[in-house]
């Protein structure tokens, strides 16, 4: 499967962003899919994932409450709404797809990636 992931830019913090991260190649609902972030200096790290029907999703503790993971499998995306923003965040933001059954925090789970999208909140 093929990711293109879209949506980053700069924006103020507490602003919003919505990304998003179109799939093709195969059946897009047999996949979990899942946001993953990484900063400059810093290891990759699980922002959110959800599962094949959209029915359940899992977070990172850091943006609980703030970040809404949803796909829509007719569209064959993945979208990631981002709002109340904190300059922490800043990031290259890359989708994922995975066949494992449930959501996986793993990175090493995730068989296909897209290109990464930035994100830069300023203060």
């Amino acid at each position: 499967v093929q990711l293109q992931a879209s949506g980053g830019g700069l924006v103020q913090a507490g602003g919003s962003l919505r990304l998003s991260c179109e799939a093709s190649g195969r059946t897009f609902s047999s996949f979990i899919m899942a946001w993953f972030r990484q900063a400059p200096g810093k290891e990759r790290e699980f922002v959110a994932g959800i599962s094949r029907t959209g029915g359940g999703s899992r977070y990172a503790d850091s943006v609980k409450g703030r970040f809404t993971i949803s796909r829509d499998n007719a569209k064959n995306t993945v979208y990631l709404q981002m709002n109340t923003l904190k300059p922490e965040d800043t990031a290259v933001y890359s989708c994922a797809a995975s066949t494992r059954l449930v959501v996986t925090t793993n990175a090493n789970e995730y068989a296909y990636w897209g290109q990464g999208t930035l994100v830069t909140v300023s203060s």
